[in-house]
C-alpha cells in the first residue's frame, strides 16, 4: 500500500506509520493505486471567503458570507459560517437569519479573477493539460507527470497545493481518480485542505449509493424524473439492463450509462471555449423606471467588455436578463454588427432591449450576457457609416482602463453610471 506525505512529499510503502518518518506530519493519504491514477480535480477552498479572510487577519475565525445585500444570494460562505447551515446560492436573508452574527462582504470579481490567475499559472507550470472549469477549480491530467517531474501524479499534486497555499495563502481541495467525474466527485469528499482518492478497486461500490444528482448532468428536473422512474440512487441505474437509459433518456441515458459503472469517455481538454460573459444582480428593491435601470445596465457592460477584452474575445450577440418580482426570468437577444467588445455597443444594444420591455413589471434582477464569440480581430471593424463612432468609443475605453489601471476604478467614470437617489 502506497503513502505519501502531502506536506513534505514523502513516498513510501511503511505500514503502520502515522506520522511522515521526514517531517512528522501526520497529512498522510494511502491508497492501493496511488502511483497509477493521472486525472486530478483541484479546487480552491472557500475561494471568494479565503482570499478576503487572506487579505484581512481580523476576519479569522468568524463567519463570513460574500454576496450581495438582503435581497441577493451567498456566493460562498466561509467553513466558519458553513456549520450554521448556510450554502452558496442560499437566500441572503435565509444566511442571516441561521447567522446573523456573520460578516458579509460584495464580492470583489476583480481580485478574485486575479487570483484565480495566480492558481492557473502555477497549476499551467506543472502541466499543459489543464482545463479550467470555473475561476476557482480545474482538471488536470498528469499522466506525463512520471516524466517530467520524477515522481508519480500523487506527489505531484502534494507539491501543487503547497506551493499554492505558501505563495498564494490559500488552500485547495484534491480529488485523484482515472476519470474526470470521479476526480471531482473525490474533491468534495474531505474539504478544506482534503486529497482523496477514488480507484478502480472501488469506484462502483463508491457510486452505487450515491443519489442521482451526484451525477454530471443530472439536475432539478432530471432528477424527478429518474425518481419518478425509480431510479434514485446510482446503484438503481446500475442496474438497468444494457440499453435501457438509452433507450429511455437518449443521449442523457447513454451518458449515465457510463457515469453509473464509474466510466467516464471525456478527456482533460485545456483548449475548453468560453461561450458567453456575463455580468448580473440582484437589486435591493425592485426597479420599474428605466432611468434606475440604465446606470446598473451600463455597469454590467463594461464589465463584459473589461472580459471580453482580458479573454481577446469579441461578442456577435447581446442579452437582456430581467427577474420580476414575482421571479419570472426573461430574456432578451440581439445580434450586433460587426461583433463588438467595446462596453458602448453593448450599452447601446441592451438599453434598445431594455426600453422595449420595461414599463410591464416591476424587476428584481438585471443583468447582461455577451455571447456568440469569436476572435478579437472580428471586434468593432468599422464600416464607412460607423467608422468614427466606433474609433471614438474605442479610443474612450483605452483611456478610462488606462487611468483606472493607475489609479483604482472609481477614479473616472461616465455619467450614466450614476444611480439617481431616490
Amino acid at each position: 500500500m502506497a503513502r505519501l506525505c502531502r506536506d513534505c512529499g514523502r513516498l513510501d510503502y511503511e505500514r503502520d506509520v502515522l506520522r511522515c518518518p521526514d517531517c512528522a506530519s501526520p497529512r498522510q493519504v494511502t491508497h492501493s493505486e496511488l502511483t497509477e491514477l493521472t486525472i486530478a480535480h483541484i479546487d480552491c477552498d472557500a475561494f471568494y471567503a479565503s482570499v478576503e479572510k487572506r487579505d484581512n487577519p481580523e476576519l479569522q475565525g468568524k463567519p463570513l458570507i460574500i454576496g450581495g445585500g438582503r435581497r441577493g444570494v451567498v456566493a460562498t460562505a466561509c467553513y466558519v459560517a458553513r456549520r450554521f447551515g448556510i450554502k452558496s446560492a442560499m437566500p441572503m436573508f435565509k444566511a442571516l437569519r441561521a447567522c446573523p452574527q456573520a460578516v458579509v462582504l460584495r464580492p470583489d470579481m476583480a481580485k478574485y479573477a486575479a487570483v484565480g490567475r495566480e492558481v492557473r499559472a502555477i497549476l499551467e507550470s506543472t502541466t499543459p493539460l489543464v482545463e479550467a472549469i470555473s475561476i476557482d477549480e480545474a482538471f488536470l491530467d498528469l499522466q506525463g507527470s512520471a516524466r517530467l517531474h520524477s515522481k508519480p501524479p500523487a506527489a505531484v499534486l502534494a507539491g501543487i497545493a503547497k506551493r499554492i497555499e505558501e505563495d498564494l495563502g490559500i488552500t485547495v481541495s484534491i480529488g485523484l481518480s482515472y476519470a474526470k467525474f470521479l476526480a471531482k466527485l473525490a474533491s468534495d469528499l474531505d474539504k478544506p485542505r482534503g486529497f482523496s482518492i477514488i480507484g478502480r478497486t472501488e469506484a462502483k461500490e463508491f457510486l452505487a449509493r450515491l443519489p442521482v444528482s451526484e451525477l454530471p448532468g443530472v439536475g432539478a428536473k432530471f432528477r424527478q424524473l429518474l425518481t419518478r422512474d425509480g431510479f434514485k440512487t446510482v446503484g438503481d441505474l446500475a442496474r438497468s439492463p444494457m440499453g435501457v437509459l438509452e433507450a429511455k433518456y437518449g443521449a442523457s441515458g447513454a451518458r449515465l450509462a457510463n457515469f453509473c459503472k464509474g466510466k467516464d469517455p471525456r478527456i482533460v481538454s485545456a483548449n475548453r471555449q468560453t461561450k458567453s460573459i456575463s455580468s448580473e444582480i440582484t437589486l435591493e428593491h425592485n426597479l420599474h423606471d428605466p432611468d434606475d435601470l440604465k446606470p446598473l445596465l451600463w455597469r454590467h457592460a463594461e464589465k463584459v467588455a473589461r472580459r471580453l477584452k482580458e479573454k481577446q474575445l469579441s461578442a456577435s450577440t447581446v442579452v437582456l436578463k430581467l427577474k420580476t418580482e414575482k421571479f419570472r426570468t426573461i430574456t432578451r437577444q440581439c445580434t450586433v454588427s460587426p461583433p463588438t467588445q467595446l462596453a458602448e455597443r453593448l450599452y447601446q444594444v441592451a438599453e434598445g432591449i431594455l426600453l422595449d420591455e420595461v414599463g410591464k413589471d416591476r424587476y428584481r434582477l438585471i443583468g447582461l450576457t455577451g455571447t456568440g464569440l469569436g476572435a478579437e480581430t472580428d471586434a468593432d471593424t468599422a464600416d464607412l457609416l460607423s467608422t468614427e463612432d466606433i474609433a471614438r468609443a474605442a479610443k474612450i475605453e483605452d483611456a478610462i482602463a488606462s487611468i483606472r489601471s493607475k489609479s483604482g476604478n472609481q477614479v473616472i467614470y461616465k455619467g450614466r453610471s450614476i444611480i439617481k437617489k431616490s
